[in-house]
């Protein structure tokens, strides 16, 4: 499952590294219909995500009815990220 969408970054006091993007509801939804199948616990959902030339391996974390992805450190800086970009994403859950 590849899903791709655009999203505002922002800091939430939630694990390390604080900035993150929430998946829409729509896709957030598709990514529940699956996530009995792929979670490993505490209902996060192993994804590979990318934002321009940089991929990591992270974990969807639920909050809210949506899914929110953590951008890594390593992210930010490579892609020179900061809270409020509007940023285009790719997530691909990992089974």
């Amino acid at each position: 499952m590849v899903i791709e969408f655009s999203g505002k970054i922002f800091h939430w006091r939630g694990p390390a590294p604080y900035l993150f993007v929430a998946v829409p509801e729509k896709h957030s939804s598709e990514i529940k219909s699956v996530s009995k199948l792929v979670t490993y616990g505490w209902g996060v959902i192993p994804v590979t995500a990318r934002i321009g030339k940089t991929e990591w391996e992270t974990s969807l974390f639920p909050k809210d009815g949506r899914y929110l992805v953590p951008i890594r450190m390593s992210a930010q800086k490579a892609e020179k990220l900061k809270e409020g970009d509007n940023v285009k994403i790719q997530i691909e859950v990992r089974w």
